[in-house]
């Protein structure tokens, strides 16, 4: 069987195995910890999804589907949890090798992760191969995959994003935003405070809700794509936006002082509402717009 290390307040923890025809064998462990004040989880698993919700309670529930071709892979599947005070690390490792030679139907092995956690809540996700997912959390949170998507909904605070390949979708943010993909689209709704987006290859749609400040300078682009800027009414920027190589920056919303924005001179600056922070729009190859939310 797998190793599986246990240190804290352990409150449940249960296990069972199952075979899926065309599925391999999967088998599931379900942990759940208490905790006092804001809980810190450090998550990772070396290939698959990390899922973590937001909810009413003091405990962390922790469910870990591992998935593999048969039940001996299955046991290579190295599981460390711990709890010291209000910190939960589950680590997901594989001794094994993924590579496979023969006929048939072949299931790679993975981990998903699945938590439940208080909404206020610190968060570091990390996962080799797989999508990440946050929901309704408030506090500091880390996600990092090699090669999948992440959405995140309903957070607050500091939210830290990196794709090696995958779309990021962020939806009712607020707070500090950072997040890059080399390849892949951006979609940013809400209230950020600070925004940096980046995105090797894909384009990037903001939509800025009524209410946002800037709290510092906004920096938005990307190598390879569009980008469109819905921002609401009485949003106070500097606005830069440098279009593409033969493509233009057009604003629908009334700018002050707008000069540029034309073939001749593309890129396009000016003064929204009263000014204040620069919002930088920029695309290496690709056109801006600017519209109202």
């Amino acid at each position: 069987m797998s190793r599986l290390f246990l240190a804290g307040a352990l409150v449940l923890s249960t296990a069972c195995s199952v075979n899926v025809d065309n599925q391999g064998h999967i088998e599931r462990d379900d942990r759940k910890f208490v905790v006092d004040g804001v809980a810190t989880l450090d998550l990772s698993t070396f290939d698959g999804v990390i899922e973590v919700r937001g909810w009413d309670r003091n405990e962390v529930e922790v469910g870990i589907e591992k998935r593999a071709q048969d039940k001996d892979i299955v046991d290579r599947i190295q599981v460390t949890a711990e709890q010291k005070g209000d910190v939960i690390t589950v680590d997901v490792r594989y001794s094994g090798s993924s590579r496979y030679i023969g006929v048939g139907v072949f299931t790679s092995p993975t981990a998903r992760l699945i938590v439940s956690a208080p909404r206020r809540v610190n968060v570091t996700a990390r996962t080799g191969d797989g999508s990440v997912v946050v929901d309704r959390l408030d506090g500091r949170i880390e996600i990092k995959t090699m090669d999948g998507s992440v959405r995140a909904t309903e957070t607050s605070g500091t939210l830290l994003v990196e794709s090696g390949d995958g779309s990021i979708r962020i939806e009712d943010v607020a707070g500090v935003v950072e997040a890059r993909t080399d390849d892949g689209t951006v979609r940013v709704t809400g209230v950020p405070s600070s925004l940096r987006v980046r995105s090797g290859d894909g384009s990037v749609v903001l939509r800025v809700r009524r209410g946002a400040i800037m709290t510092d300078d906004w920096m938005v682009t990307t190598r390879d794509g569009s980008i469109v800027a819905e921002l609401p009414d009485e949003f106070n920027a500097l606005i830069e936006a440098e279009p593409g190589s033969g493509d233009r920056a057009r604003s629908d919303l009334e700018l002050l002082d707008q000069v540029g924005g034309t073939r001749e001179q593309r890129t396009l600056r000016g003064r929204l509402g009263a000014g204040g922070k620069l919002l930088t729009l920029r695309t290496g190859d690709g056109s801006i717009r600017l519209t109202n939310y």
